[in-house]
């Protein structure tokens, strides 16, 4: 691992998706928008992810696997890369997060880390 990471940026913006979702079967859906900005000035690519899935009992779920929605992009200096994929919880309330493994144009290994954040039916958290 590279002990100076390129800067990466990371934006999140989630939606509830009550259209597919049912409390009854305690089926929530979410769907998340990431935008992965190079703020730095090298090449790097995205290699894989590893999320920590969180709902509000406390059960936990992990997901890794090579690149995001089956592609591994290589975003230029000062560009970003964008993306929208999806989750089901078993709760009305639940928090993602987790990192990318990434590498620079120069071969480097590093993580670039997905800050915390909430996925909630509307109007649940007063």
């Amino acid at each position: 691992m590279s002990s100076v990471a390129p800067k990466i940026k990371i934006k999140v913006e989630t939606n509830y998706l009550e259209e597919q979702s049912s409390a009854a079967e305690s089926k929530y859906l979410f769907s998340y928008t990431i935008t992965i900005i190079n703020l730095s000035d090298i090449v790097v690519t995205l290699k894989d992810r590893h999320w920590i899935i969180t709902d509000s009992n406390g059960e936990k779920s992990e997901v890794r696997g090579p690149g995001v929605v089956g592609e591994t992009p290589t975003i230029e200096p000062n560009t970003a890369y964008q993306y929208s994929s999806g989750t089901v919880l078993e709760t009305p309330v639940g928090f993602m997060e987790g990192s990318y493994g990434m590498s620079s144009a120069q071969g480097e290994a590093f993580k670039a880390v997905i800050p915390t954040f909430r996925l909630a039916v509307p109007g649940i958290l007063q």
